[in-house]
């Protein structure tokens, strides 16, 4: 259905977790598939310029909103596809909120979600961002992605291989040309979590890397770190109110690495694919002059975790990304490290 409604109410700021954004054209809200690919195929066919939106948790909007059509799924459901030989395959609608689907999978002893917990939005934007945290990855479980591709007009099951993850990347990020209607996971039908791979949360669970725990244990320390990082959404907490990690840590060659060492001392890193190096973002941001709490004019980065750049209310999706740019060039300044944003930027740039 299309929302007429005063441009107020069209307020984009209304579907982000952000809170920022100006007016939508129009809004169009789709509660199952057949309405989602519908609207898409209209304004395919017409010409339109179509956003789509569900959480909203990993998306800027510029002030001046977007003109055209926003389309935002809220279609919702998880289906057990298949079960056997330890292991379930489930199908989750693209409009289920991300995390209550983790608690749901938790709930029944499936395992290889549960270090995903607290993470905001919507189950379908997941393998967009290859969204990943503690360790986990919804690459390492998704079994299959389902997109209507607009360019063919048809409904495609996407192999882990079509998807083509990487890094908080995939073959749907920056591209508009499918709109992902469901994902299934394979999940393994056990009580226990995956390897404990992430050093912190292994040092707050008491274990050692490669151990593994309950799933509820798993999950409850997840929600405990991240809430403390201001990374569970609360209305109250304006530290939550942002894109979660604004910045994606930087992949260098390991020869700049080794150069970048000897110039400016040892820092913390981890091995990359093919023989690079990951920088942690937030140390960057640190050491470079921009601890937390640093602000600009209604915006800040978050009192909890250096990575989130927040409203904390009065700004605009401007000020913010004045923020941005003021932290990513002292970064290049101070380290010749290039830093770049997580999120999608909608009718704005950094």
């Amino acid at each position: 259905m299309t929302d007429t409604s005063p441009t107020a109410d069209r307020m984009l700021a209304a579907y982000t977790t952000l809170r920022l954004g100006g007016p939508a054209g129009t809004v169009t809200v789709a509660v199952d598939t057949g309405e989602a690919v519908a609207a898409v195929r209209r304004a395919t066919a017409e010409g339109r310029p179509l956003l789509v939106l569900a959480g909203g948790s990993n998306v800027v909007i510029g002030d001046a909103g977007f003109a055209g059509e926003v389309l935002l799924l809220r279609d919702r459901g998880v289906e057990v596809v298949s079960e056997g030989a330890g292991e379930v395959l489930v199908r989750v609608a693209s409009g289920e909120p991300w995390d209550e689907f983790v608690g749901y999978a938790v709930s029944n002893g499936w395992s290889g979600v549960e270090c995903l917990s607290g993470i905001p939005g919507a189950a379908g934007s997941t393998p967009i961002q290859n969204v990943g945290a503690y360790g986990q990855e919804v690459a390492h479980t998704i079994a299959a992605v389902h997109a209507y591709d607009r360019i063919d007009d048809v409904q495609r099951e996407m192999t882990p291989a079509e998807c083509r993850f990487g890094y908080r990347s995939s073959v749907f990020k920056h591209n508009d040309r499918y709109l992902v209607t469901a994902v299934d996971f394979r999940l393994t039908t056990e009580n226990l979590s995956s390897p404990i791979r992430y050093a912190e949360l292994a040092r707050q669970l008491g274990v050692e890397a490669g151990d593994r725990v309950p799933l509820e244990l798993a999950r409850e320390t997840v929600l405990k770190l991240r809430a403390g990082k201001g990374m569970v959404l609360d209305p109250e907490d304006r530290d939550t109110w942002s894109v979660g990690s604004f910045f994606t840590n930087p992949v260098v060659p390991a020869g700049f690495f080794a150069e970048l060492t000897a110039a400016r001392g040892e820092m913390p890193h981890w091995p990359g694919a093919d023989g690079t190096v990951k920088i942690p973002a937030a140390w960057l941001i640190e050491q470079a002059g921009f601890p937390k709490g640093f602000a600009g004019a209604g915006v800040a980065i978050s009192g909890k975790h250096t990575l989130a750049l927040t409203n904390r209310g009065g700004g605009n999706t401007a000020a913010l990304l004045d923020l941005a740019r003021t932290i990513r060039d002292g970064v290049r300044d101070r380290f010749g490290v290039e830093l770049h944003p997580e999120p999608v930027l909608v009718n704005c740039e950094l």
